[in-house]
C-alpha cells in the first residue's frame, strides 16, 4: 500500500485528552447511583445482553462494510471484513453519477471492550493529486451483544462533483482508528465520475 504521510492524519482537538482506560467491569461499577451517569451508560449499551465475539479474533473492531446509499438505487456495498474483500477493491471501481447526493454507511462490529472515539478519514485523490480530505467522528461504542450485534453508523450528506472536469476515475484511501490512534483499519479503493449510472 502506498505511503500516504500526513494525509490521513486524524485532527487533533487542541485540549483533548483521551480518558482513563476502563474495563467493562469497571464502567459498570462507575457511579452505580449516579442517574445521568446510568443513562449514560445504557446509550452504550452496556449491560444489553450477552457479549458476541469470536475467541480467534483478536480484533477489537470489525469493519464489516460501507455502502453508498442513494435514494431510489440499490446501495453499492463494498465488503470490508476479510482481507481478500480489502484486496480486491482498488482494482473494481464503482461508478457514481456527477451531482448525485449520497449518504455513506458504515457497518461495524465491536468486541471485548468499550470502544471510544471511532473515526473514518478518507482521502481522495485524482491523477495523484489530493482533492478531498474527509473526517466523520463515529462514536464510542460498547461491545456488541446478542441484543445488539452489530452497529451501523450514516455519515452526513455528500453531493458528487459534476461537470466534464469532474468526470473521471479517483482513487480513495480510508481509515479507522480511534481515540488512541489504533488503526482498525487501512484499505484503497476506486471510483469514477460518470455522466450517468
Amino acid at each position: 500500500m502506498a505511503d500516504h504521510g500526513d494525509d490521513l492524519a486524524a485532527t487533533q482537538t487542541e485540549g483533548f485528552k483521551v480518558g482513563e482506560k476502563k474495563t467493562i467491569e469497571e464502567y459498570n461499577q462507575l457511579d452505580k447511583d449516579d442517574e445521568a451517569m446510568q443513562r449514560w451508560k445504557a446509550s452504550l449499551g452496556l449491560n444489553a445482553g450477552e457479549p458476541i465475539h469470536n475467541p480467534n479474533d483478536p480484533r477489537k473492531c470489525i469493519i464489516k462494510s460501507l455502502s453508498l446509499q442513494v435514494e431510489g438505487r440499490e446501495d453499492v456495498v463494498i465488503e470490508l471484513a476479510t482481507p481478500d474483500a480489502v484486496k480486491e477493491l482498488k482494482d473494481k471501481p464503482f461508478k457514481i453519477k456527477e451531482g448525485s447526493k449520497f449518504h455513506i454507511k458504515a457497518t461495524f462490529e465491536v468486541h471485548y471492550d468499550v470502544l471510544s472515539g471511532l473515526k473514518y478519514i478518507q482521502v481522495v485523490k485524482r491523477k495523484g493529486i489530493r482533492v478531498s480530505k474527509d473526517e466523520e467522528m463515529l462514536g464510542s461504542y460498547a461491545p456488541n451483544t446478542n441484543v445488539k450485534p452489530i452497529y451501523e453508523k450514516i455519515f452526513a450528506e455528500e453531493e458528487a462533483p459534476s461537470g466534464m472536469i469532474a468526470r473521471g476515475h479517483y482513487n480513495a484511501t480510508s481509515k479507522f482508528l480511534d481515540d488512541d490512534q489504533h488503526e482498525h483499519l487501512l484499505f484503497e479503493w476506486s471510483f469514477d465520475i460518470a455522466k450517468d449510472w
